[in-house]
């Protein structure tokens, strides 16, 4: 294995996840205020409910689909009944339906960051990037997805980039798996990482601020008040 494959697969993610934690550490420690995304919606809404709601709508199954295909082991989906062929099916129908939402919902919410004059104009270079990047992330997934899996049938990314990625957390990462992985793949999963390192330095943190509290908070009352003379 030369010193590409090690950088790679196995110094390049540790680097990413370092900088994934520490940078929401220091985010936090350092800079409150910008913690929550600012928001366009009064420039224009249509675009952005439509392109957020589509985004979110598909990139839950489509998490909770990576969690169960990278870290849940082939033997253990056979053991409660899910063989290979219906967790292709899965995977490819179920998983490519969510991914093609999520993908048009990329598409809408990065088009109208960059062409929308007022909303190019509040946004940052982290807010470009991050959008670029995500919808990048995404397309390349997608056509992992779709194409690879068409072309390459037999390529199977449980037995190489899973084992690799459960591996990697048990601090014992072998590049060896990742040798035969299609180049698609390769690149989904680098820049899956990327978007890690970046997350602590763009509005992504919002995703971390749920307002729980709301909950149980009281109602805030508006009173109008006539003006007097």
């Amino acid at each position: 294995m030369n010193a590409a494959d090690q950088f790679l697969w196995v110094i390049f993610p540790y680097i990413c996840i370092a900088v994934f934690i520490f940078g929401h550490i220091y985010r936090y420690r350092t800079d409150k205020f910008h913690w929550t995304a600012k928001s366009s919606e009064f420039i224009e809404k249509k675009q952005l409910m439509i392109g957020s709601l589509l985004f979110h709508l598909g990139i839950i199954p489509v998490i909770f689909g990576h969690i169960g295909g990278l870290a849940v082991p082939k033997t253990w989906m056979a053991a409660v009944g899910v063989n290979d062929h219906l967790y292709h099916i899965g995977a490819i129908y179920i998983g490519g339906f969510f991914g093609f939402v999520t993908l048009i919902g990329m598409i809408i919410l990065t088009f109208r960051r960059f062409s929308m004059k007022n909303v190019r104009q509040l946004s940052s270079f982290s807010d470009l990037a991050v959008n670029s990047l995500l919808l990048f992330i995404v397309f390349m997934g997608m056509y992992a997805t779709v194409v690879t899996n068409a072309v390459q049938p037999d390529f199977d990314y449980r037995s190489t980039i899973s084992v690799w990625f459960r591996d990697l957390f048990l601090l014992r990462p072998n590049p060896a798996f990742m040798a035969s992985v299609p180049l698609s793949f390769k690149i989904h999963v680098l820049t899956g990482f990327a978007i890690f390192a970046f997350w602590p330095f763009t509005r992504l943190v919002h995703v971390w601020s749920v307002p729980l509290n709301y909950v149980g908070r009281s109602y805030i009352l508006y009173r109008r008040h006539k003006p007097t003379n």
